[in-house]
């Protein structure tokens, strides 16, 4: 019945079975070769010293189901490599698959010995399925759309972040060879490869979420992963309002600015919310406008219909090939474009990245690690230093100055929300330093006693330095929205 995608099998090799508990005299007796069928040679439990460091004294009743299942998961996934025909797996349908991967392990049950309830049987079966069309213990995880970031510290260690807060999650892998088995599943299918003499790597999912891996012996105590998963719908303006990352004031000043083509920088931590406000900045470009985007893993989601999107390569396993975001950029600077984002500013690319935005390309956009707006420029000249550039302090100030109009500070706070805690205008230089005012701010009053954040926006009673090319451009933003806050 089920034999598209089973392999013409010559004869079936033994394979060794799983010991299990003594069972009642009841239970049906193992397969031999008198009946026809090949005899199972049952093979012994693994030692405690294979397990995770135990941690409970005694295991309850749950933890032996769990162990007993993934005892028989790992045996069935050898068996199903031995009789699925692996080379028809990526035209078959997922109902023809999950059929066929049914079929076998009821077959592989049966042949076993082993007698499973309805419960444990659909567990394992969705296992398996995982284990051999997906990632395996991280595909629920992949499937959650609840949680944002896979944080991996060794195979028995998963953490999660669901709505910006960090917490264990129940999946885990048998042992360090199975985490490594997905992890070179999701590298190999990029072209990829990590092991000792490569032993991190860059990749990117199928689903665009991005991937970085580091295994033993750089990771100490098991490989280490970290998977920031792709959102399947990207947030704009009215939703980030709604979420309470900003307000309706700041969103109409951040759409005159985008609007008259100032330039723009997003700054922040890890995990902030710097490639989500990249995002919903751009939803205010026009849709006439031809826009490049270049990132080292490709991740944002533009609506316009004239994006070209490039993405840089690390060199191959011989050293070559490579394809930095400064020959991106300095390629796209021969391709007519009206603006220029870059995801991530982070080495000698910033050079071009400030010549562009010098010469033409107005509106650009690109985020940085920073703790502040004034924190992002010394981090721009750190850069400039370290990519062998000569120039005088005041030079390189000079041309921050001239290149860059906003800073939109971003931040994750301790309640796990994300705020855009502060948006900046760069005004020019005084002297030696560049001069820069703030327009909004966030303002925290308090704390609750679950832990939430009690704060508000405010404007900081400064008018836009900006506000007569707001006027030229069409964007007469009332006096209002720069007025503080009332206490």
């Amino acid at each position: 019945m089920f034999s598209r995608y089973k392999k013409s099998a010559p004869a079936q090799p033994v394979h060794a079975a799983l010991t299990t508990d003594p069972e009642p005299a009841t239970e049906a007796p193992a397969p031999t070769k008198e009946n026809g069928q090949p005899a199972i040679v049952r093979r012994p439990k693994p030692t405690q010293d294979t397990k995770p460091p135990a941690e409970p004294v005694v295991m309850d009743k749950e933890v032996r189901r769990r162990a007993r299942l993934d005892e028989i998961k790992t045996e069935m996934h050898s068996r199903l490599l031995d009789n699925l025909n692996l080379s028809a797996l990526e035209t078959a349908k997922e109902s023809d698959l999950r059929a066929e991967i049914n079929a076998i392990t009821n077959d592989e049950l049966g042949e076993m010995g082993v007698v499973l309830n309805r419960e444990d049987r659909q567990t394992l079966q969705t296992e398996l399925f995982d284990e051999v069309t997906g990632l395996g213990p991280l595909e629920p995880l992949l499937k959650d759309d609840n949680v944002n970031d896979i944080l991996i510290n060794g195979p028995y260690n998963v953490f999660v972040e669901r709505a910006g807060k960090l917490e264990k999650s129940d999946c885990r892998f048998k042992d360090e060879r199975h985490l490594l088995r997905i992890i070179d599943k999701i590298v190999s299918a990029v072209g990829r490869r990590v092991d000792e003499s490569n032993p991190y790597v860059d990749a990117r999912l199928k689903d665009g979420s991005r991937f970085n891996a580091m295994v033993p012996p750089v990771g100490v105590d098991g490989s280490l992963v970290s998977i920031r998963k792709f959102k399947k719908d990207k947030l704009g303006i009215d939703e980030l309002v709604n979420f309470g990352a900003f307000n309706e004031e700041m969103a109409a000043y951040l759409q005159a600015a985008v609007a008259c083509r100032l330039n723009v920088i997003v700054s922040g931590g890890t995990g902030s919310g710097k490639t989500t406000t990249l995002n919903a900045l751009s939803s205010f470009i026009g849709n006439a406008e031809r826009i490049l985007t270049i990132e080292d893993t490709a991740e944002l989601q533009l609506q316009q219909e004239h994006v070209g999107r490039m993405e840089s390569r690390p060199p191959n396993v011989e050293g070559k090939g490579a394809v930095t975001q400064r020959d991106c950029l300095r390629n796209a600077l021969r391709m007519r474009p009206d603006r220029i984002i870059v995801g991530e500013t982070r080495g000698e690319e910033v050079i071009d990245m400030l010549q562009a935005m010098n010469t033409g390309h107005d509106g650009s956009m690109t985020t940085i690690h920073a703790n502040s707006a004034r924190d992002a420029c010394s981090r721009l000249e750190n850069m400039i230093a370290m990519a062998g550039i000569e120039m005088p302090i005041k030079a390189v100030r000079s041309q921050i100055s001239s290149a860059v109009n906003l800073v939109v500070q971003a931040s994750r706070l301790q309640d796990g929300s994300r705020r855009m805690v502060s948006i900046t205008e760069i005004t020019g230089m005084e002297g030696d330093v560049i001069s820069m005012q703030e327009i909004f701010r966030y303002e925290r009053l308090g704390l609750k006693p679950d832990g939430t954040i009690i704060g508000r926006f405010t404007a900081c009673g400064v008018r836009s330095h900006y506000s007569e090319r707001f006027r030229q451009w069409g964007y007469d933003l009332p006096a209002s929205i720069y007025e503080p806050a009332g206490d």
